[in-house]
């Protein structure tokens, strides 16, 4: 099992980052924070994330992301970031899949 931040910690950045989901809300999902964070974060709440998480967390986070989650920059970013790519080997953004 992964170490997530406190709750009181995830109401915070649920408030910052996730504003249209009520913080109590927010917190029972917690990968949404993160990404939320990782996607739109500044340098600070980026940097505690990382410290506080781990790049594993952070990995699976981006691994599992779903669609419309990560903007083009930010998934590039974290990809070459994490180690999980190298300069143009990134791969596509999730797609929503319609059946």
């Amino acid at each position: 099992m992964m170490n997530l931040p406190s709750p009181e910690r995830l109401k915070f950045l649920a408030a910052k980052y996730l504003w249209w989901i009520p913080p109590a809300q927010a917190v029972r999902m917690p990968e949404r924070i993160v990404a939320q964070v990782m996607n739109l974060g500044d340098y600070d709440d980026v940097q505690t994330l990382t410290e506080e998480l781990g790049e594993d967390y952070l990995r699976h986070v981006l691994q599992h992301a779903d669609a419309g989650v990560f903007s083009r920059k930010s998934w590039d970013f974290w990809h070459y970031r994490l180690g999980l790519a190298m300069p143009g080997e990134v791969p596509d953004l999730p797609q929503r899949r319609i059946a």
